[in-house]
């Protein structure tokens, strides 16, 4: 009996979620790519242009077989999957509908990154690319704060602050 299909979130290389979009759709995988529209400044107006919603990262629905784990791995662009030592983590399909109904509305979608004390964020680039923790403080300078829970311990870590992105909850 095959595994239950379930959407799960991967991690893609700076800038390529069109590219892992476009290989999974091509490899016959039911992906999903949340974008919205924003203002674009150009030289001589403002143009309307769309990008993804979570930069880095998509949804791709999978029953998480071998054969179809190593295919969605080895798709130009993906970095892994989002999960833990168990594995990815699937997400819930409520989460799912909610987010596929938000992104086909006509309503304007607020984004932006204003970390709180305890937000659960990721490391997006650098040596510390893929570590997730918690936002601290603000250090000044474009420079943040993050712990690190390790063996019962925590340790706090200077990021630049454009390095790190919330984990949105739908991941967390």
């Amino acid at each position: 009996m095959k595994p239950p299909r379930a959407w799960y979130v991967l991690h893609t290389r700076s800038r390529f979620e069109n590219v892992v979009h476009e290989g999974l759709t091509k490899k016959s995988l039911e992906a999903f790519l949340p974008k919205i529209q924003v203002p674009s400044r150009r030289r001589d107006r403002v143009a309307m242009i769309r990008v993804p919603l979570f930069p880095g990262y998509l949804f791709v629905k999978s029953a998480q077989d071998a054969s179809e784990y190593f295919k969605i791995l080895k798709t130009t662009g993906v970095v892994r999957f989002i999960g833990n030592r168990k594995g990815p983590l699937p997400v819930p399909d409520q989460a799912m509908e909610s987010l596929i109904i938000m992104v086909s509305g006509t309503d304007a979608i607020t984004t932006g990154k204003q970390f709180k004390k305890g937000d659960k964020v990721i490391v997006v680039n650098g040596p510390l690319t893929g570590v997730t923790g918690f936002f601290a403080r603000y250090r000044g300078k474009g420079r943040v704060i993050v712990t690190i829970e390790a063996l019962g311990q925590y340790a706090g870590v200077d990021v630049n602050e454009a390095d790190v992105e919330i984990l949105p909850e739908i991941l967390s």
